[in-house]
């Protein structure tokens, strides 16, 4: 059976937001594990270190962090897009956001604080 399971953090991140923006985000969050095979949406993106493989969906002004497991798909994070923004605009670097994203501590530093708490 497929699901979506979120963890404790970013279950917290979402249920902060209002309840007509959490139903439109996750109205927009429409995706099957076999999807990622075949990501083709400037929605989408991979991030990858030491062989870990994250994706990113955009909705929204949010950007939503997860991974294929084999229940279907774990949320990590819910983040507003600006989070990540202001530090891509500073650092300048000549790469794609996710490549960027990929290679910065402190963005694999806010996924494993998800990966530490309980699952909800």
């Amino acid at each position: 059976m497929f699901q979506i399971i979120f963890n404790e953090l970013s279950a917290a991140e979402i249920s902060a937001l209002p309840k007509k923006l959490q139903l439109e985000l996750l109205s927009q969050f429409q995706i099957l594990p076999e999807d990622l095979d075949r990501l083709g949406s400037d929605r989408f993106g991979v991030i990858e270190r030491e062989g870990k493989k994250l994706y990113r969906y955009r909705a929204r002004d949010y950007r939503i962090y997860f991974a294929k497991t084999d229940e279907g798909i774990k949320v990590h994070r819910v983040l507003h897009k600006n989070t990540f923004r202001d530090f891509l605009f500073r650092s300048k670097l000549p790469v794609s956001e996710d490549a960027q994203l990929g290679q910065t501590h402190e963005f694999w530093k806010l996924i494993e604080e998800g990966e530490k708490t309980r699952r909800v």
